[in-house]
């Protein structure tokens, strides 16, 4: 698979050359700027997208509120298995970092030894993002648009090729969608728990949320009483 990377009529060489020329043309504190989003602001900010949504389910306290929140964290789960199936693969392939195989590259980050495909970053982000539209479409939009701007920018810092990019897309989307409907089965019932538990229901639905017909009631809700009906007419 290292053959992939050697011909320099090859379009994903010479598009890496075509996007990593950008970062040569810039103003260096630009390029410091791109080197920390590609290597942690973008990550973050998607992390942060998840939270954000989080706080919103809990806030609204929908009926669905349960399955929301698994499938809130069904995101980052998602990107720990995808890396980890990331791990044989790269060993599998052993394509070494582009900035080895060619010359004349402007590396933002140095010190990347490992093999280049697939992107751990590209394969993360996406994993999130799409674990994240499938909890709530309009979170998970912004949230794909970083993500493909984050594989952008691994390229422009001359530690990837595009396809170790696309295949890192590739990887993160297939364990997020793959494998959501038996995240799902595990992870709504243990949500729904959570949200019935007098301490830590909060963390699913905000208290004085109702919970539903037949459900435990939230601490600090207080019952329904008819006008004038005494203890004894309640009793009886």
């Amino acid at each position: 698979m290292a053959g992939l990377a050697e011909s320099g009529s090859n379009p994903d060489v010479d598009l890496l050359y075509d996007i990593n020329g950008l970062a040569k043309d810039a103003p260096p504190w630009f390029d410091r700027v791109m080197e920390f989003v590609g290597e942690y602001g973008l990550l973050l900010a998607i992390v942060l997208l998840v939270v954000w949504c989080w706080w919103s389910v809990r806030r609204r306290g929908d009926e669905d509120a349960a399955s929301s929140v698994a499938a809130l964290v069904w995101a980052p789960l998602a990107a720990g298995i995808a890396v980890l199936v990331n791990v044989p693969i790269r060993g599998f392939v052993e394509r070494p970092r582009p900035f080895l195989d060619h010359q004349g590259l402007e590396v933002l980050v140095s010190g990347k030894t490992d093999y280049s495909f697939v992107s751990d970053h590209a394969t993360i982000v996406m994993a999130m993002a799409v674990g994240l539209f499938v909890a709530n479409r309009k979170f998970g939009l912004i949230a794909l648009v970083l993500a493909v701007f984050g594989g952008f920018i691994r390229v422009y810092m001359g530690v990837h090729y595009p396809t170790d990019v696309v295949g890192g897309f590739a990887l993160g989307t297939a364990v997020a969608l793959l494998l959501s409907p038996v995240a799902m089965a595990l992870l709504t019932p243990v949500t729904r728990a959570i949200e019935r538990s007098p301490r830590v229901g909060w963390v699913v639905r905000a208290r004085g949320r109702s919970v539903g017909e037949g459900d435990a009631v939230i601490p600090g809700a207080r019952s329904e009483r008819a006008p004038g009906a005494s203890e004894r007419d309640l009793a009886a």
